[in-house]
């Protein structure tokens, strides 16, 4: 019988994160609910119930990032699947709506401290917590990393006019997502030939508190791509770029 399956999820005490962890816990995997606060996280864990443990995980603290990799090690040895979900959109509490988080937040008005935090959290953070779970995934049999994005930071998308979100794009969120992106095709080519698989997933845009709960997709219909990809066996592909379903989002 295959040994069960282990994965972290960051950022997953709420919205997407938590999605994913419920569903990959629903398929028999052993969950890791990273959360930056372990209540937050505990809570979370106790409603999806069986197969999910809090774990506490700051994508910006490089200590916290290394006693979660600690203790994973201690508790399994290896780790079978990472999703990078933790993410912000902003650094103003959830107040505004994201089309005027986009008129305060173009090239010419950003304010470079908010800028310097979003990076923080979906740049820096994502190649910290790679960085420090990748001698675990070597652990695995059947690795795979699965770092959450976003359609908005396709260069290819927002340089066609007729994009709808082209006038959302802005210093701050939108081009961290490239930038993420970016960091996971550094990823993908230094794991070509390891057998650790990655991709990255746009989940769409999700009713969830990233955008003041303005996103038209629900939790279900959002997570699924993630949760597809996520759930792919040693067969499934790697190094790509998708929304739901299986659909190519250009870089």
């Amino acid at each position: 019988m295959p040994a069960e399956r282990v994965a972290l999820v960051t950022g997953a005490n709420q919205g997407v994160g938590f999605q994913v962890a419920k569903e990959l816990a629903a398929a028999g995997v052993r969950v890791y609910v990273g959360s930056r606060d372990l209540g937050r996280g505990e809570a979370a864990a106790a409603e999806i119930g069986e197969g999910a443990t809090a774990l506490q995980i700051d994508v910006t603290d490089l200590a916290s990032i290394a006693a979660a990799a600690g203790r994973i090690r201690d508790e399994h040895g290896r780790l079978d699947l990472l999703v990078s979900n933790a993410g912000i959109s902003n650094t103003r509490g959830g107040t505004e709506t994201p089309e005027e988080i986009a008129a305060t937040s173009r090239a010419s008005v950003a304010s470079l401290d908010e800028v310097r935090a979003i990076w923080d959290v979906n740049v820096f953070g994502v190649l910290a917590v790679y960085q420090a779970m990748l001698p675990l995934l070597r652990e695995s049999s059947d690795a795979r990393i699965v770092n959450v994005s976003s359609g908005v930071g396709s260069l290819g998308s927002t340089a066609d006019p007729s994009f709808p979100y082209r006038a959302m794009y802005g210093p701050g969120y939108a081009a961290s997502k490239t930038a993420e992106n970016a960091m996971t095709m550094a990823m993908m080519v230094e794991l070509e030939g390891t057998g650790i698989k990655i991709n990255l997933v746009s989940p769409g845009f999700t009713s969830t508190a990233l955008n003041n709960y303005a996103g038209t997709d629900s939790l279900e219909d959002g997570s699924r791509e993630v949760v597809r990809v996520a759930l792919l066996g040693p067969d499934g592909p790697t190094g790509t770029f998708t929304r739901w379903k299986g659909e190519t989002i250009p870089w």
